[in-house]
């Protein structure tokens, strides 16, 4: 069921618009490229302007992802304990969900070599980026990273919830734009790169905390606490 807040409305000339997906991804994106863009003094304070180290390696948006996404398999997996058919489409939707986030958490600080130090040499040797992880492997790097963020951010922004009504395991559309912004970042990124356009800035960690931020509201959404529901966290 998609959540409609009318205290959500907007104001125009021309009358009140109730939106009927969060336009969180919006505000942020203005604060993105229109503040945090232009913001004075990062390389006074931290070496480099504000912009760069949101978007940069290890940056903020980076852990940011990790936290979101460990606590979205945590969720996804207390989810599947909590029902009474394992062996329902749903209930496996949510076990594979908890699988994959762990995954993609593990990958996002290849598997601890960021924080340790330590990693496995044959990988990282292998490793565009020098670094103990599988996403980042020549062909899945080259061939199907783009894609699967692509497919999949269409399909949980689109297809999903307009397919699979009854599931719950599949995000509303309620947060659809959490994960088309991500799909056209990247189809355009892939765009710049097969033509003679100069290809766009290096922002995938800038769009890609979107994708992190819409699957864990939708796992925090099913985990039913209540007390967040009094205080409107999914109404964002």
């Amino acid at each position: 069921m998609c959540i409609r807040d009318r205290t959500k409305e907007i104001k125009t000339p021309w009358g009140k618009i109730i939106p009927e997906v969060s336009l969180f991804p919006i505000y942020y994106l203005i604060f993105i490229y229109c503040f945090a863009y232009i913001l004075p003094y990062g390389k006074f304070f931290i070496g480099i302007s504000w912009f760069d180290w949101l978007r940069s390696e290890d940056g903020p948006l980076e852990w940011i992802q990790f936290i979101e996404y460990a606590t979205s398999s945590l969720f996804s997996f207390l989810i599947f304990l909590k029902k009474r058919n394992k062996k329902e489409i749903n209930s496996i939707i949510w076990i594979f969900l908890a699988c994959t986030l762990f995954l993609i958490a593990g990958e996002e600080i290849s598997w601890g070599e960021r924080l340790t130090g330590i990693g496995i040499t044959s990988i990282s040797n292998l490793n565009v980026q020098g670094e103990t992880n599988f996403h980042n492997l020549p062909f899945f790097h080259n061939y199907l990273l783009d894609p699967v963020f692509e497919i999949t951010c269409i399909f949980l922004g689109w297809f999903g919830w307009r397919r699979f009504t009854k599931l719950n395991s599949m995000p509303e559309k309620y947060l659809s734009l959490y994960f088309l912004f991500v799909a056209l970042f990247y189809f355009y990124f892939d765009i710049s790169w097969a033509s003679t356009t100069q290809q766009i800035r290096n922002d995938q960690e800038i769009f890609e905390f979107l994708l992190s931020t819409g699957i864990f509201l939708h796992c925090l959404k099913n985990m039913k606490f209540k007390k967040l529901k009094k205080l409107g966290i999914f109404k964002l």
